[in-house]
């Protein structure tokens, strides 16, 4: 901890109306009950979306962002859902984690295309995925371990299908590793596993989703 650490909570000032916040590697950001986004923190990559990479140590808000109703925050980028179930993402994209068909940074959010209906999102150190109304997954990003659950390696700089998945009530994502909770209260995950976070009693690395013994 560098020397301006805190050992005790400390108030961020000047905030409000707070009902969710998500943290990445060095920056932070929190949604308002107004459906507006403010993030401050590291700003290397435009991950906290004011159009700058200028480091910010108060709360800034993420201008032309909106009715926004889930954030997440990932190693270096963010993203947030929208009430009309659209998704934007920005900050750091080497992997493709903003889903916009690039590998370019991004300092403002910006619109994942062709991706509607989402009622849930979960962002990975380098990858994203969306739950659709329809209990359906698509994942995006890095995919060196198989984050996205399709079958491949390859990085996937668009939203692309988990293939064999439905009827999913509920998505979480780790590092490089996701997870999918079904309707009939299954669980699967897929990705990394060296450290067996799959739960499926192994340490291989699995590409599709796989079914905890639970």
């Amino acid at each position: 901890m560098g020397a301006a650490g805190r050992l005790v909570p400390t108030v961020v000032p000047s905030l409000s109306n707070v009902v969710e916040i998500a943290a990445g590697l060095s920056h932070t950001c929190a949604r308002r009950n107004d459906g507006t986004v403010l993030c401050w923190g590291g700003n290397t990559v435009g991950q906290l979306g004011d159009g700058t990479t200028t480091q910010r140590l108060i709360p800034t808000v993420v201008p032309s962002l909106s009715n926004v109703v889930e954030i997440a925050a990932g190693l270096l980028h963010t993203c947030a859902r929208r009430n009309d179930g659209t998704v934007l993402c920005w900050g750091s994209n080497g992997g493709g984690q903003l889903g916009d068909g690039t590998t370019m940074a991004r300092s403002s959010p910006t619109v994942v295309p062709s991706l509607s209906n989402v009622v849930e999102i979960a962002v990975g150190a380098e990858h994203t995925c969306a739950r659709r109304n329809d209990g359906t997954v698509l994942c995006w990003g890095r995919n060196a371990d198989g984050q996205l659950g399709d079958r491949m390696t390859t990085n996937r700089s668009s939203p692309t299908v988990v293939p064999s998945l439905s009827n999913v009530v509920e998505i979480a994502a780790g590092g490089s590793y996701t997870c999918a909770r079904r309707n009939d209260t299954t669980v699967l995950c897929w990705g990394a596993n060296s450290f067996g976070q799959l739960g499926d009693g192994s340490t291989t690395m699995r590409l599709t989703p796989v079914v905890l013994p639970l």
